[in-house]
């Protein structure tokens, strides 16, 4: 795209995001009152000092509300893996302003221009946030695995501890490449790769479709494909760990918040097989989807199409509440598809308010003790409550996107583009799905036949105020095999 005009940066109305979704502007007076009060009071509560632990943060650059600090060090007999996670709950004073203005808002939404937080920065960019610039107090999970990188032992509990450094993702790949990791990190290379590998074993679906996102370009906004590096990829391992090791704990203790995935149907598994195998894969005997998927190459038509099929996989997902004294039994199948285990959300508190009600539970557990009454109290409320805001942090996360491409098009209608179908249409005239790399959309196209294709199409619609962007095969070429590498 070497014409100036093509590449100008789009300027999509986010404002009028933030107005159609009815967003909060700031946060009232009395909750930033109360905010300030416990961030200046500072947390409560006995803690470990473990602020001799090497710990590091890895976070995009920039970012202010780091929910987690992590180190992994080699042992004797495997690995040691410390994460510390930001100690919301310290601060956060059950029955106040603060805590009804957090339960109204779910979770922090994020959009290019800004981001509508959870708490308010006196907390989530200063006191409770994992800076190296001081001691700081957390929830430090501890986790021994054995050479092959399986837990053996899981301990929880409050401590103070001092991030050394703050790092990014990007940089912390430039350092591995180099050979120069940080000593906090030593082991995360080897554990990442060993949990991955456990991960595929017991049945864990990674897509890896492409991640679209909103960046700064010139004086306006472009949108482009974000690159998930290895780094990024083990400090994930990192946090799942965290949050099956806390469904274990839940689950022997027969109350907690799990996030749930149900497996999928047979119908679901027997589509995609078909889709697949008809696509060219290869689909080995007794094989998981799981490793189907993770055998594919990493770009190409059919690669693409195949990822999007697998979707239909994953689909069903919800927070499960269970309390016996509720009348809420543990649920018959506490697990989560896309990660082939039980699972609980306790790693980001900051930016998720259910985390913090996870970290509770199991500090109380761990320790031997109740959960607190204000905890118990909350759980048949909060899957409710964290549906809607993911519902609504999708659709503003989708609308930024959405309008960002639209924006960029717009001056485009009627220009053809190759692109890759991800879905075919419907007998009934349903359009189908295609990805266009350059800019990186993907967008309803009518006329496509075949998925896992390239084909030439039209661009029909381009709307920066809805967001609607639609392609078109008209009298364009017929889809063309395309290469799968």
């Amino acid at each position: 795209m070497n014409d100036p005009e093509r590449a100008r940066p789009a300027a999509p109305d986010f404002a009028a995001i933030r107005a159609e979704f009815a967003l909060p502007e700031g946060f009232a007076p009395e909750v930033l009152a109360e905010a300030e009060r416990v961030a200046a009071r500072g947390p409560v509560g006995d803690r470990v000092d473990a602020t001799d632990l090497a710990l590091v943060t890895i976070d995009p650059p920039g970012a202010k509300d780091l929910d987690q600090a992590l180190g992994v060090a080699r042992t004797a007999d495997g690995f040691r893996v410390h994460y510390a996670i930001a100690d919301v709950g310290a601060f956060v004073e059950p029955g106040g302003a603060l805590d009804a203005e957090v339960r109204r808002r779910g979770q922090t939404v994020y959009l290019p221009d800004g981001s509508v937080p959870l708490h308010p920065p006196a907390l989530s960019e200063r006191a409770a946030s994992l800076l190296p610039d001081g001691p700081r107090p957390a929830v430090l999970w501890t986790v021994d695995l054995d050479a092959d990188g399986e837990p053996v032992s899981v301990d929880v509990r409050r401590a103070l501890v001092r991030s050394l450094a703050q790092l990014d993702y990007e940089g912390v790949q430039a350092d591995v490449d180099a050979g120069r990791l940080h000593p906090a990190l030593a082991a995360l290379p080897e554990v990442g790769r060993l949990r991955r590998a456990l991960a595929l074993a017991r049945g864990a679906i990674e897509l890896e479709m492409p991640e679209q996102e909103v960046v700064p370009a010139g004086a306006g906004w472009a949108v482009r494909v974000r690159e998930r590096t290895p780094v990024e990829q083990w400090n994930e391992q990192i946090s799942l760990l965290t949050g099956t090791s806390a469904a274990r704990i839940m689950l022997s203790a027969g109350v907690g918040l799990l996030r749930t995935l149900p497996a999928p149907e047979p119908d679901a598994l027997t589509g995609f097989r078909r889709t697949a195998e008809g696509l060219g894969v290869e689909w080995p005997r007794d094989a998981h989807p799981a490793q189907v998927l993770a055998a594919l190459p990493a770009t190409g038509a059919v690669p693409l199409a195949v990822r999007r099929s697998a979707t239909a996989l994953l689909r069903g997902a919800r927070y499960t509440a269970f309390d016996p004294t509720a009348g809420a039994p543990v649920p018959r199948d506490p697990g989560h598809g896309g990660i082939g285990a039980p699972y609980a959300h306790v790693t980001a508190p900051l930016r998720r308010l259910v985390d913090r009600f996870g970290s509770e539970l199991c500090l109380a557990l761990a320790a031997g003790e109740e959960p607190p009454e204000w905890v118990r109290a909350a759980l048949p409320d909060l899957p409710e409550v964290m549906a809607a805001s993911d519902a609504l942090a999708g659709k503003v996360g989708r609308a930024c996107v959405d309008r960002t491409e639209a924006a960029l098009l717009s001056g485009r209608v009627g220009e053809r583009f190759e692109v890759v179908v991800l879905r075919a249409g419907g007998p009934d005239g349903e359009p189908g799905e295609v990805f266009l790399a350059d800019p990186p959309v993907v967008a309803r196209c009518s006329g496509v036949a075949e998925a896992g294709r390239m084909a030439s199409v039209r661009l029909a619609a381009a709307d920066p105020g809805t967001g609607r962007i639609e392609f078109a095969v008209g009298d364009a070429p017929q889809s063309q095999d395309a290469p799968t590498t």
